[in-house]
């Protein structure tokens, strides 16, 4: 299980998780991967992966545009999504109906892409650019805009 925190524009997610003693304690036991846009943390499951986002609230509230899951299903899920699953409210299967992607350019988001139901992420290229990091993310139907 992946976590991954996509930075506001204009922040260092790592430097500035590293430099807090209080988000250095949280993190002690994980070792976050850095990304242009933000960091990954490897979690051993859902819960514990629920549970540290709960630990970072505080600089994820401050510091982070957006908070995704990957439970292994080949795409990520918003933090919606991951409590319901967690909860048991909702099992992800091919093909999920509520589905967006979102647009990364260097190093933060810049566009949120909701894509039709059975619609392909290639659908969508003329919507990015070359060098945009692409993330599909599954949502909640609540979380899905009405059409």
């Amino acid at each position: 299980m992946n976590v991954l925190l996509i930075q506001l524009e204009g922040v260092d997610l790592y430097t500035t998780l590293l430099k807090s003693e209080t988000s250095r304690g949280v993190l002690r036991f994980y070792q976050p991967d850095r990304l242009e846009y933000g960091i990954r943390i490897k979690t051993a499951s859902l819960g514990s992966a629920l549970a540290l986002i709960s630990e970072l609230r505080w600089y994820i509230q401050r510091y982070v545009d957006e908070v995704l899951f990957e439970p292994g299903y080949g795409a990520f899920c918003s933090s919606g999504l991951a409590r319901q699953i967690y909860e048991r409210d909702a099992k992800p299967a091919f093909p999920w109906k509520y589905r967006c992607l979102y647009r990364i350019a260097g190093d933060h988001m810049t566009d949120t892409i909701w894509m039709d139901e059975g619609a392909t992420r290639e659908a969508y290229a003329d919507r990015t650019e070359p060098d945009d990091t692409v993330l599909e993310v599954w949502c909640t139907e609540s979380e899905y805009p009405a059409g």
